[in-house]
């Protein structure tokens, strides 16, 4: 973020003295030199119009909280446990949105996203522990993507699983193709896919009626019973707060040019903050609806045989008929087409999520679409695998497995986020307050417990069916 205004006399924009052997701290030196996009340059004066200028990077980051790992594992809360676990989603969102805040505010505030200060801070071991963690959620992000293509190529031209899985490879090439439109066409385009699904839950929601005291309940209510729902929990989690979101949404905010006074960069902060509280609780609501839809379908008294067997084992490829009082036949083709929207708009944010993550960690830059081949050939891998094993129920339980592994990995992106934006170095009069420090660092010892939790009753159930 070069400009005259940038120099000595801004020292809370500048990098502490740490480790970095690859960008020199000079006054002068331009923090951010790896935006690809064109800066959209903010006006200084104090409007509200401004807002519209700052619309961009929550609702792109938003995208990955209504991925198809978020449909799955809503889906199968709902059919499992009915609306005991909505809480778990209201937690979450309000988490997302601080800590969503937090890394569009580092941005903003030094110039630098969150990869980078890390390289800057940390040692050379750690800095590369970091970094492969980061790859791994970027990975574990995309393995839903692959599966939740195929599941929707599956449903619309009856292709088999293993098949849309590899097909799902040559979406780097349509990738490549669609970006010499623009991103902000394509962004549109699926944006409208994914909210027509989101307004077939919705009027699904009227139909199916579920119990406004008992969905009330789950959402105020804290339980977690019985078998497998402190895992589920754990992946709702994973699938709402990805450690990748961090490190996308503190670059994408670089692509605005903000005025470098203390004004123009609290605007920004608080413009930042109203766009993802908007975007979030979309993103909330369509979860929301989800579960309950899920939850008040596959508990009638009424449910067909066929439909009960289907609630037994839900996953994204039988889910359709939770919609046939919207859609009649259409449903499955409608569904599909909104699944196989939410899979490649995810594919782009991951895709953007792991260039700044190899940019900012190792200083190294690929093309997007051979960094989405990358990430896309790793995760076809154990895709591929499962779902030769198993079949299209094996892959909806890979989608579980994927979430829970970003929910475990999310500490590793949280904990450094909150020690920067804790920093009156970096951050000068916009570091955490004392009540945002206090309530982040609970939200991060909290989703470290309840991890922690479960890899030891997970660890002690083991021992006790293995007979030891």
């Amino acid at each position: 973020m070069s400009g005259p205004r940038q120099g000595s006399s801004q020292p809370q924009f500048m990098t502490s003295v740490g480790q970095n052997n690859n960008v020199s701290n000079g006054p002068g030196t331009p923090l951010i030199d790896s935006i690809d996009v064109d800066q959209i340059v903010i006006p200084e004066k104090n409007s509200w119009k401004n807002l519209f200028s700052y619309i961009g990077p929550g609702f792109l980051v938003s995208i990955a909280y209504i991925d198809p790992g978020n449909f799955e594992t809503d889906l199968q809360a709902g059919a499992q446990y009915k609306y005991e676990l909505l809480w778990i989603i209201l937690i979450a969102s309000c988490a997302a949105l601080v800590i969503q805040s937090l890394a569009a505010s580092l941005g903003v505030v030094t110039g630098k996203h969150l990869a980078e200060h890390c390289r800057a801070e940390y040692p050379k071991v750690t800095n590369f522990i970091l970094w492969i963690l980061a790859e791994l959620a970027v990975v574990a992000c995309d393995i839903p993507e692959v599966i939740g293509t195929a599941f929707a190529l599956n449903m619309l031209f009856k292709i088999p699983i293993w098949c849309g899985v590899l097909i799902t490879g040559l979406s780097t090439l349509m990738l490549l193709f669609l970006q010499q439109y623009g991103v902000r066409k394509l962004e549109f385009l699926i944006a409208f896919l994914v909210f027509l699904i989101a307004t077939c839950f919705l009027v699904e929601l009227g139909y199916s009626k579920p119990n406004s005291s008992e969905v009330v309940r789950g959402l105020f209510v804290p339980e977690i019973k019985g078998d497998g729902a402190t895992g589920l929990a754990i992946s709702l989690l994973g699938a709402m707060v990805m450690p990748h979101n961090l490190f996308l949404h503190s670059a994408l905010v670089l692509s605005r040019k903000v005025p470098r006074s203390v004004h123009g960069i609290k605007e920004a902060c608080r413009f930042y903050m109203i766009e993802s509280a908007f975007a979030l609780t979309v993103a909330f609501l369509i979860n929301i609806s989800i579960i309950s839809v899920s939850g008040a379908v596959c508990s009638a008294d009424n449910l067909n045989p066929e439909d009960r067997m289907n609630c037994n084992d839900l996953d994204l490829n039988k889910a359709s008929f939770l919609l046939k009082n919207v859609l009649g036949n259409w449903s499955s083709k409608v569904f599909a087409i909104a699944l196989l929207a939410s899979g490649q708009s995810s594919t782009i944010t991951g895709t953007y999520a792991g260039q700044y993550v190899m940019q900012g960690f190792l200083d190294l830059r690929m093309t997007p679409w051979l960094r989405n081949l990358l990430t896309r050939s790793l995760a076809i891998v154990p895709s591929l695998i499962v779902s030769l094993i198993g079949g299209s129920s094996a892959a909806g339980k890979l989608i579980i497995i994927a979430s829970m592994i970003l929910s475990f990995e999310l500490p590793f992106a949280l904990v450094p986020l909150l020690k920067f934006t804790s920093s009156k170095t970096k951050m000068g009069p916009h570091t955490n307050s004392r009540f945002i420090a206090v309530l982040t660092w609970a939200i991060g010892s909290f989703i470290m417990v309840i991890n922690i939790y479960f890899l030891i009753t997970s660890f002690v159930r083991l021992l006790l069916h293995s007979g030891l």
